[in-house]
């Protein structure tokens, strides 16, 4: 009777050194590369990884066959061997040789940082599609690496670098994981599909929506619980949020509209994952407006923001109109507030405050609303008349022979997107 040690074995704790190698090319591209070890440190505890040492190496250029100095290798094995770890997690990304070079030579499992962020998604994901594009993000990614993470897949019976596609599909030869990959694609193109519909009948029905953008763990999902009251996971930890969730919620005015929370960026977030998650990140292309969620207090702030609008440049909605919530005020020095930017398009908010959340709503309210035009339309033109009432919100009727007269107010950016049909019978 076959057994498989994935199997029968019972999964172990993950206790990793984690290293750093610092390159010149590291240095000229600007990343704090102390932060981004720090980031590390905590991507491993929300992942369940029992961190023991970390471990950094200067270097003029990576190593081609060991990532790390020879030298280095030798280092850590032996702080591996002292504190009995079990894994090594790189801050960087390593080749498919470079991974099964040092599992040869350490008698570790080798993770790096593109890895744990997938395997995170992988434990996270919970809607079909996002176990969809996790699958396809992870596969996506091994599939070149397969000669370097044989190891991998059946050490220690499981952990970081083993959820998700599982044991037996990368087992597999690459054509089966070609073919898998080209099924998960199909699935994805169908889920999407259904999802631009959706988003289509929202648009047709004249259904704002604002979408919650933000550097991980920057507040979004509390924001958005103590926006619209909804019952959505909060946790202290990289990427509580995977999966998008959207609320109504009301302004002052009484006007409703959908309030949707996106999945939290990361410097250098892997390709497969933003290439595989392009439809979720494209609720923040189709909103009518954007709040960057900022957490405030983090040291790391303005390199944060810069992520997040590199990401929303990559998609193609970094001209989108946008408000910045400076939140986690209640935990911010009054040095670090008065740097803060301020004014127009700016706000400093703890998501418990509701003084603060009705300012939210009021400065939503104050982007939404737009110029008050006047429409002379025949009244045989119904769908006209339906536009008018799509793209903006009609405060006065009235009757002029055979035209019926519209004072609307509407947005410019919607004029300008669906009323094309309107301008010749607009007055004033």
């Amino acid at each position: 009777m076959a057994n498989s040690t994935h199997d029968t074995q019972t999964e172990m704790q993950d206790k990793a050194v984690l290293v750093s190698l610092i390159t010149d090319e590291v240095k000229r591209s600007g990343i704090n590369t102390e932060y981004s070890l720090d980031e590390l440190v905590k991507l491993a505890e929300t992942a369940g990884v029992e961190v023991l040492s970390v471990l950094t190496q200067n270097k003029e250029a990576k190593d081609s066959k060991w990532f790390i100095g020879k030298g280095k290798v030798e280092e850590l094995r032996a702080v591996a061997e002292e504190l009995g770890a079990n894994t090594a997690i790189f801050d960087q990304e390593l080749s498919g040789a470079q991974v099964r070079n040092l599992e040869e030579s350490l008698d570790l499992k080798i993770i790096d940082r593109t890895q744990l962020i997938l395997d995170i998604f992988a434990q996270r994901a919970k809607t079909r599609e996002g176990i969809i594009q996790v699958e396809l993000a992870q596969l996506s990614y091994l599939l070149p690496r397969l000669s370097g993470h044989g190891k991998n897949l059946s050490r220690l019976g499981g952990g970081i670098g083993t959820r998700g596609p599982g044991e037996s599909k990368l087992e597999t030869d690459r054509r089966h994981i070609r073919d898998r990959i080209s099924d998960l694609k199909r699935q994805l193109e169908e889920v999407t599909r259904h999802r631009y519909l959706h988003r289509e009948r929202r648009q047709k029905s004249g259904i704002v929506q604002v979408a919650l953008v933000g550097y991980t763990n920057a507040g979004k999902s509390t924001l958005l619980k103590q926006l619209t009251a909804a019952d959505v996971y909060i946790e202290n930890q990289l990427f509580a949020t995977l999966d998008p969730t959207s609320r109504t919620m009301e302004l002052p005015s009484g006007k409703e509209i959908i309030l949707t929370d996106t999945v939290g960026f990361i410097q250098n977030l892997p390709h497969d994952l933003v290439a595989s998650f392009r439809a979720t990140l494209e609720e923040a292309n189709e909103a009518h407006l954007i709040l960057h969620v900022v957490d405030a207090s983090s040291d790391m702030r303005d390199e944060q923001m810069k992520v997040v609008e590199t990401i929303l440049q990559q998609l193609g909605a970094a001209d989108k109109p946008q408000i910045v919530l400076f939140n986690k005020k209640d935990a911010c020095t009054p040095e670090q507030l008065e740097m803060l930017p301020s004014g127009e398009g700016y706000l400093k908010i703890s998501a418990f405050g509701e003084g603060d959340l009705l300012r939210i709503r009021e400065l939503i309210q104050e982007h939404l609303s737009g110029d008050t035009l006047r429409f002379r339309i025949p009244a045989e033109r119904g769908d006209l008349t339906s536009v008018l009432y799509r793209i903006g919100d009609v405060l006065l009727t009235e009757y002029d022979g055979n035209d019926v007269i519209y004072e609307v107010e509407i947005q410019r950016g919607e004029y300008e997107k669906y009323g094309h049909a309107l301008s010749e019978f607009t007055e004033g």
